[in-house]
């Protein structure tokens, strides 16, 4: 299977049309008909359905709605590697690329990359947001650089950077909700509450030994994948959104405010790379940063400790 020619397919998929497609690739209808043809032959598998002369609509099938998902992949890769290669001997410039979750840790990646771009103006960095399950997909895939992780690290596949804090959970309400009075919510307060929780489920049993109940016994009115679209659910007065603080804005005139869990819960993260991955530049000099800004980090909180108790 050719580069070319997924190129063709996904220019098909693009513009749901034969004859539109090959006008944007600058080749003529047959051309374009007969390598799509070509390709469904060799993998044996139908990708198109062609519309009647009625309608000159395409769609994909199943096995078509896959080959688009993975050829996507495939020359993002391609291009990613080519730019690493075409820039190895030059310059420090290129292209980081990382993965996470919400988390107020995305601060300390920005802080690191600052100081990068003051020597190394060349490196752009680009961040994919999604879940844990998604950052492990990207990482594993080579599709990302770097991951920002919740819980432990699994050091059998990856090389990791302990990050230097800690992000708290707690609950996101509406600020004239019952439960706003208090200065933080015990597991009680929300057995009977309707509750808007993350996509991914417990959070290595943490949620659940928390909450001393299955989930299932909990009132989950709702999930989601990005905090932003729960508060949007929680503004609305749908439930409470448990989740970590410092990612939805609540002061001013916002109508929510944020409670941390009592007992307190913390969740530890870190930044994690495929095991001998050959980085780029510029992703050489991003971890080096990192690995020193967190040093640094950790040095100060030692000694702001010491300073607390004496």
């Amino acid at each position: 299977m050719e580069l070319r020619v997924l190129q063709y397919f996904l220019a098909v998929a693009r513009e749901q049309s034969i004859i539109r497609a090959a006008e944007s690739l600058h080749l003529s209808q047959p051309t374009l008909s007969t390598q799509i043809k070509a390709m469904e032959e060799e993998l044996g598998k139908q990708l198109l359905i062609r519309g009647t002369k009625g309608s000159r609509k395409v769609t994909l099938t199943e096995e078509g709605m896959i080959l688009r998902k993975r050829a996507e992949e495939i020359l993002n890769l391609v291009r990613k590697t080519e730019r690493e290669i075409t820039l190895s001997d030059q310059v420090i410039v290129g292209d980081v690329y990382i993965g996470t979750g919400e988390t107020d840790a995305v601060r300390f990646i920005a802080k690191a990359a600052r100081e990068l771009y003051r020597t190394y103006p060349g490196i752009h960095y680009h961040i994919a947001s999604g879940n844990a399950q998604f950052v492990s997909e990207q990482l594993d895939k080579g599709l990302i650089d770097f991951g920002i992780v919740f819980g432990p690290v699994d050091h059998a596949k990856y090389n990791s950077v302990e990050m230097p804090f800690k992000d708290t959970w707690g609950v996101l309400m509406r600020k004239d909700s019952p439960l706003a009075a208090k200065a933080a919510v015990s597991p009680e307060d929300l057995w009977d509450r309707p509750l808007i929780v993350s996509q991914q489920g417990d959070n290595h049993g943490a949620l659940t030994d928390w909450m001393q109940k299955e989930m299932s016994e909990l009132e989950i009115i709702a999930t989601y994948n990005l905090l932003f679209n729960a508060s949007l659910m929680v503004e609305e007065g749908l439930g409470y959104a448990i989740g970590f603080d410092k990612i939805i804005n609540t002061s001013g005139s916002s109508s929510l405010c944020f409670r941390p869990l009592t007992p307190k819960r913390e969740a530890g993260m870190s930044m994690i790379w495929k095991k001998y991955q050959i980085f780029s530049k510029a992703s050489e000099k991003f971890v080096e940063e990192i690995k020193k800004n967190a040093k640094v980090t950790c040095k100060d909180h030692m000694q702001n400790n010491q300073q607390t108790l004496l």
